[in-house]
């Protein structure tokens, strides 16, 4: 069986090295706060205007303010900062967290889209940061979808013991 890890870079396209490469530099002292609240009120300007309503559903129980903080604040935290994102909301726990989500390969390709958008629009990233963190955005996208399939898989079966039973009449 693979692990959600492997799925994620087959279906990224992503090799964990690179979608990890993120960790060899900090990117947090590399580009500062204000870059990350940038680059995360792009994106989430492109996803709140996205043509497609059944994309822009998915963000709909948030408001765009609280989506653009949480995105910001993780990133910061995973990227070498300070843990924003944990003092405030605790541990990051993304399968968790998008649990309630749709995450499929297209959501998340679409979402992928909007991402390559906003960093190629954020001039203070440099192309060798833009490329490290659209691996991990890759890979972090694929890993969410695999962790949705498990969420699937384990609701369509209550438990090991159900999927022997006959179904009641």
């Amino acid at each position: 069986m693979q692990s959600l890890q492997q799925k994620a870079s087959e279906w990224s396209g992503v090799d964990p090295n690179d979608a990890f490469a993120i960790d060899e530099t900090n990117l947090f002292e590399k580009l500062g706060l204000q870059t990350f609240i940038n680059l995360s009120t792009n994106f989430y300007n492109r996803v709140y205007d996205d043509e497609e309503e059944w994309f822009r559903s998915i963000f709909s129980n948030s408001s765009k303010e609280d989506a653009i903080r949480n995105q910001y604040e993780f990133f910061v935290q995973r990227m070498g900062g300070p843990p924003l994102y944990s003092e405030r909301k605790g541990h990051p726990a993304l399968i968790g967290r998008h649990r309630p989500f749709p995450v499929t390969h297209k959501a998340a390709d679409r979402w992928l889209q909007h991402m390559q958008q906003a960093l190629d629009s954020v001039t203070d990233i440099d192309e060798d940061c833009k490329i490290k963190m659209m691996n991990f955005f890759r890979h972090t996208a694929f890993f969410l979808v695999a962790g949705d399939e498990l969420k699937n898989q384990n609701q369509s079966v209550a438990c090991k013991h159900a999927a022997n039973k006959p179904a009641a009449e």
